[in-house]
């Protein structure tokens, strides 16, 4: 089963309604920069994680490990859906980043 890929706009609608966003990458470039208000559970830690009752949405740096990432939740019974385009494209589009160089 493959996870639905939804816009910047409507992740940052869900997140206002209050959907956890998970950023899959690794600690290292998750401290570079993420979408404020993201945890981060890096992908091969995924599957072991202690998930949210609900919907939850994936994010990586370009969108390719947060969508396997979503693919995977969904798999695995739970409902994920993947940020395209991930944090570069949220960033883009001008919504709110937690960055130690802002």
């Amino acid at each position: 089963m493959t996870a639905e890929r939804i816009e910047v706009s409507a992740a940052r609608v869900r997140q206002r309604d209050g959907e956890l966003i998970i950023d899959v990458r690794e600690p290292a470039e998750f401290a570079k920069g993420h979408i404020a208000g993201a945890v981060n559970i890096p992908i091969g830690e995924l599957a072991a994680a202690d998930l949210p009752d609900g919907p939850v949405m994936t994010t990586c740096g370009g969108g390719g490990r947060g969508g396997r990432a979503a693919d995977a939740l969904v798999e695995a019974g739970h409902e994920a859906y993947s940020i395209k385009g991930g944090t570069r494209a949220w960033q883009a589009a001008g919504m709110p980043i937690e960055s130690p160089n802002l």
